[in-house]
């Protein structure tokens, strides 16, 4: 069940609007990728619980996932609590990843703040042996991700890294894009949003041309990380264009 990148979002979308470049570049790179998302979505104003489970598998085949779950917890009143954290570590410990990705600390919709904070006390807690949970009636080992990386989605957050997506940004939209109910719609048989009008998506492809430019590439999506990243060699630096 190993994977190298665990990426979580508290509701379908959040993993597309987020970090899609970055899940798709990893795995054109050869990476297994899963998806957790902690929530079905089900009070968002479009659309249904329904709905976005088949939107949300229709993503997951664009980006080419090697898995996607969904721990349906309850969409704007799930708490940071031991039957929550239990979960994420449980999934965590099933796919062993090195890299997890998850929500900003803040954002403009409250869950994901508080979904970035459960995601990352789980990383650490999936380390302690003590911990028992179990995947299919059998005991778990204990299992810490190398790095937990929180995504940069709505809100303009600084970012401590950013990641190339240039040649990905095209199948990242396409991702988004697989939420018919919630982007890039003038169905008005429900209300209007503040993703749903189309011009949304020039929003996510300015973030990204802005990300982009400071490190002189096309596109890129922004990260904000707790832990210090090293450097073993100033060739990995991306070289500016002039």
């Amino acid at each position: 069940m190993k994977v190298d990148i665990l990426a979580f979002g508290v509701h379908p979308d959040d993993v597309e609007l987020g970090c899609a470049g970055t899940l798709i570049a990893a795995v054109a790179e050869g990476k297994k990728v899963v998806v957790v998302d902690l929530t079905q979505g089900e009070l968002g104003t479009r659309g249904s619980a329904a709905i976005r489970k088949v939107e949300a598998a229709a993503a997951a085949e664009v980006m080419g996932l090697y898995g996607r779950e969904n721990l349906e917890m309850a969409d704007g009143f799930f708490a940071n609590n031991e039957v929550n954290i239990r979960k994420v570590i449980a999934v965590i410990r099933k796919y062993k990843p090195e890299i997890v990705l998850c929500n900003a600390p803040e954002d403009r919709h409250p869950d994901h703040g508080r979904s970035s904070k459960l995601v990352s006390d789980a990383a650490f807690l999936s380390g302690l042996r003590k911990i028992e949970t179990t995947f299919a009636g059998n005991l778990q080992e204990q299992w810490r991700p190398k790095y937990v990386f929180h995504y940069i989605q709505d809100r303009y957050l600084k970012p401590d890294f950013v990641y190339d997506i240039s040649s990905h940004l095209d199948k990242k939209i396409q991702a988004v894009l697989c939420y018919g109910t919630q982007f890039n719609t003038l169905d008005t048989s429900e209300p209007a949003t503040y993703i749903s009008n189309p011009d949304f998506l020039e929003v996510i492809k300015a973030r990204a041309l802005m990300f982009g430019k400071r490190i002189g590439v096309k596109y890129a999506e922004g990260y904000i990380t707790t832990k210090m990243i090293g450097v073993r060699t100033f060739d990995s630096f991306i070289q500016e264009t002039t």
